[in-house]
């Protein structure tokens, strides 16, 4: 017992010796009772005032005890949080939580069937990149810093870049974008998706958050009402609470305070929870691969297609990374085709398929046209048009996923709120969607280490919602861009096509917009509508 439980004993004692002389008095036997039942009332009233420290239960006797008479199961098993999805974004938002003072002594479950959550992948540098890779960004890498995780990424194969090349098939435009154009190192880092994984998984392995992995799927989730006692509560031993009860393929249940459905765009706790969504599916697929050239590619590259992007990503040594967006059919044939006729078909839409490399100098020397900010020029508009790296070899299979835009018409409700493709998926013009999704776990640990500094339930649905309105601004500009840009590059038609080339060169040349566009990429600035 420590010493304010002690001297709250001491208290009581001193009370009742009090009464007791009180009683023993020369008054009569009525007057004794009426003032021994008011003193009696005074003490009882100033032992509920008493901060007596709650004890948790020691042993499973006692436990069992408690939750009958709570009217719960036996095999009651309560977490403070019930990530489901062991994902990239599922295990960032473990990792953010393990980082901080008020949110690291939560009790966390991570659901997921996933057998790499169990530690059993192997990476080796020999083998070659695996072709789901992800773009992070310079704010997404600052985050990971912050909660430790970057440091394991560094052990393993990543490509920084710091130059971008953007153009058009018609040849009529380009942009190049370049790190020191914002006094930067980097635009970005190119990390497989494995790496990113297991690099949160190994910073969580490191770290004191109470958490359970539940190497499962779940199956059904509702609301649980009943009493449930509480650590921050020190004068009574339970609160009225509405808990998620969660009900697992291998047979568990446990119950949470809050779920975090974490568990990609065909999320299972979305459907769970009955949030609607708005979108649709893109007439698209990506074809991604992994591809080797003869020198080391140090620049992302993209060119617009008549019938979609494709993007050229370094991936460290001499590999690159391919997203190259066709129709259905296109990509069926790209993926049948043998593998010579493959890297032909790729090194034509990345050199000289399609229409002529653009001109340097078709608007005059830096361009007559925008010539009134050749004062503040950047780095790079100055620079040449470019032609990429021949590609040499494919290293990987050909992977087909079809694109579409999707957006859940709310992020939270009481004791359930959305992250990731959970909660948005957006075409992969940019590389953005993984990005969004870290940008939804931080903020969504920090929303809820603040909610725990002044007292609040955390799953609470007023404290949730300041999570959906700050997030859901910043996705939704995100996805109306891309999905812009979609639209407007789908599209052969002459005056947009010279509308399109325009766009180019003021991006290359209007340096005030090179440096918006630069730093709202890098998720280091929003646009001044959303500031």
């Amino acid at each position: 017992m420590n010493n304010r439980g002690k001297g709250s004993l001491k208290y009581l004692l001193q009370q009742r010796q009090i009464v007791a002389r009180f009683v023993k008095g020369d008054q009569s036997t009525s007057q004794k009772k009426a003032k021994g039942r008011a003193v009696a009332a005074k003490i009882a009233a100033e032992v509920c005032g008493l901060k007596v420290p709650r004890r948790t239960f020691c042993n499973n006797i006692a436990a069992r005890e408690h939750e009958e008479n709570l009217g719960l199961p036996n095999n009651f098993v309560h977490y403070d949080i019930a990530i489901v999805g062991g994902g990239m974004v599922g295990m960032a938002l473990a990792c953010s939580l393990a980082s901080m003072p008020l949110t690291k002594q939560l009790n966390v479950a991570i659901i997921d069937s996933n057998p790499a959550l169990e530690g059993k992948t192997c990476i080796k540098k020999e083998d070659p990149p695996d072709p789901r890779v992800s773009t992070v960004t310079p704010a997404t890498i600052s985050l990971f810093k912050d909660v430790g995780a970057w440091q394991y990424v560094q052990q393993h194969r990543h490509a920084y870049f710091d130059k971008m090349q953007v153009w058009d098939y018609t040849g009529l435009g380009y942009t190049r974008y370049n790190a020191r154009d914002v006094d930067k190192e980097v635009l970005g880092c190119v990390v497989e998706n494995k790496v990113l994984h297991s690099s949160l998984l190994s910073c969580i392995q490191n770290t004191d958050l109470k958490k359970r992995i539940y190497p499962s799927r779940l199956n059904s989730m509702t609301l649980h009402q009943n009493h449930l006692p509480t650590m921050m509560d020190s004068t009574s031993s339970s609160f009225h609470a509405s808990l998620a009860k969660l009900e697992l393929s291998d047979g568990n249940s446990l119950y949470a305070k809050l779920v975090v459905g974490a568990d990609g765009a065909k999320s299972h706790v979305r459907e769970l929870a009955g949030f609607k969504t708005t979108g649709w599916n893109y007439s698209q697929n990506a074809v991604i691969c992994t591809v080797e050239h003869k020198t080391e590619n140090q620049c992302a590259w993209q060119r617009f297609l008549p019938s979609g992007p494709i993007a050229l990503l370094p991936v460290g040594d001499k590999f690159s990374n391919i997203v190259w967006t066709m129709n259905p059919k296109e990509s069926s044939a790209c993926r049948e085709m043998n593998e010579n006729d493959f890297v032909k078909a790729l090194n034509h839409a990345l050199n000289y398929g399609y229409g002529p490399h653009p001109q340097s100098n078709l608007l005059g020397n830096n361009g007559d046209i925008f010539s009134w900010f050749r004062r503040d020029l950047t780095v790079s508009a100055n620079e040449c048009f470019e032609v990429p790296p021949d590609v040499v070899k494919l290293v990987s299979g050909r992977m087909v996923f079809p694109l579409s835009l999707r957006h859940a018409n709310n992020y939270a409700s009481k004791r359930v709120v959305l992250i990731g493709d959970a909660a948005h998926t957006v075409h992969p013009l940019a590389g953005q969607g993984v990005n969004l999704g870290f940008g939804d776990a931080f903020a969504l640990s920090r929303i809820i280490s603040e909610g725990i500094a002044v007292g609040t339930d955390i799953g609470e649905v007023h404290l949730l919602k300041k999570f959906e309105v700050e997030r859901k601004r910043e996705n939704i500009m995100m996805m109306a861009i891309l999905d812009g840009f979609q639209k407007a590059y789908s599209v052969d038609f002459g005056p947009l096509n010279v509308l399109r080339a325009a766009a180019f060169h003021g991006a290359q040349y209007i340096s005030p917009l090179k440096r918006s566009i630069i730093s709202y990429a890098s998720g280091e600035q929003r646009l001044p509508l959303f500031s």
